[in-house]
């Protein structure tokens, strides 16, 4: 057991079974929640108390294998070593409203898509709560500035680690703990249907994004594996379910692939979809993969594109290119580490 993974109660709870007074839980969830790489650090903490959680409840802090810092606008990305000797990418990005960390939430990944080297060797396993608080905490520590935005986008299905996941969301939300409002958190999914309606019952105030990136069954079929499990029309019908339970706009991730899924008839399709769904399309300028034989739209294709959404009554925006010089694709550094 990790201690960061409990919650304060049930903090609480473990220390009273071993006879220590309530307060000493808030204690330690605050020093756990600042980062603290051992108990040594809890000075006011009894000497016999630090011992012996040292000795039952190792804290494990990840260590930084490699570490890329982009010239051109200061992206940082993170290879984070596991106490186990697994490695999970984390990357800081600098914005006007903020500074935004992407963390992972598996070790590697087993959904399949075509586009992304997260998913090549597989999924190793699945990250802990701990694992994943430790992402946003050690980036805020190592880079010196503080995080107020998070995005699950990293290496890994977040819905896919259902239950680990909204653990994490719980801990990062907690008013003792970063304090991170759940409407600065952003979930992303291929779209795992059941977990979408699961998520929508707990009526979170996170932005759900889906991973489209394909208007029908017979492109996305060719790129993302998922959707032989629920193709795009269950996907769709989840989305509509999703936003009537919690009210909240779904964003669409969309990764623009010359000759797949940019042309005029994917977006009047895309339209067609939609319609009467509440959404808000990310273009993604695709990142160049070596294992993947897919090539990135042109720029004038992607202005194409947004143009045909927009005039049929859907926001689009074009993501900003960030960390261009250093490994920006999700789960590049893991793949080089590796090899």
């Amino acid at each position: 057991m990790n201690l960061k993974s409990l919650t304060l109660p049930e903090l609480t709870t473990l220390l009273k079974e071993q006879g220590e007074p309530g307060f000493r839980a808030k204690q330690v969830y605050t020093w756990l929640h600042k980062g603290v790489r051992s108990y040594a650090e809890m000075t006011n903490l009894p000497q016999s108390l630090r011992d012996r959680l040292e000795a039952q409840y190792p804290i494990c802090p990840p260590q930084v294998a490699r570490k890329q810092v982009s010239k051109l606008d200061g992206t940082t990305k993170y290879l984070w070593e596991l106490s186990d000797g697994n490695c999970v990418e984390s990357v800081l990005m600098r914005y006007h409203h903020g500074n935004t960390v992407c963390i992972s939430t598996e070790v590697g990944c087993r959904m399949g898509c075509a586009f992304c080297a997260s998913t090549h060797g597989g999924l190793i396993r699945r990250l802990e709560p701990f694992e994943m608080l430790d992402q946003v905490l050690f980036t805020q520590i190592d880079s010196g500035l503080p995080v107020s935005n998070i995005v699950l986008m990293g290496i890994g299905e977040p819905l896919d680690n259902f239950d680990n996941v909204m653990r994490f969301l719980e801990l990062v939300n907690s008013p003792e703990g970063m304090n991170i409002s759940m409407r600065h958190i952003s979930l992303s999914t291929c779209g795992l249907v059941p977990k979408i309606d699961l998520l929508a019952q707990k009526k979170l105030q996170l932005t759900l994004s889906v991973s489209l990136h394909a208007p029908n069954d017979a492109v996305r079929n060719t790129i993302m594996p998922v959707n032989k499990a629920y193709p795009i029309e269950e996907l769709i019908s989840a989305c509509r379910r999703y936003y009537e339970a919690t009210s909240r706009r779904i964003s669409f991730e969309y990764a623009m692939i010359n000759g797949v899924n940019d042309t005029e008839e994917a977006a009047k399709e895309l339209l067609r979809r939609m319609k009467g769904l509440p959404a808000h399309f990310n273009l993604i300028p695709l990142n160049h993969v070596e294992e993947s034989p897919l090539k990135p739209s042109t720029r004038q294709a992607v202005a194409r594109f947004q143009k045909l959404l927009e005039e049929g009554g859907i926001t689009a925006t074009v993501r900003r290119t960030l960390g261009s010089d250093i490994d920006a694709s999700c789960g590049q550094l893991r793949r080089k580490h590796m090899k």
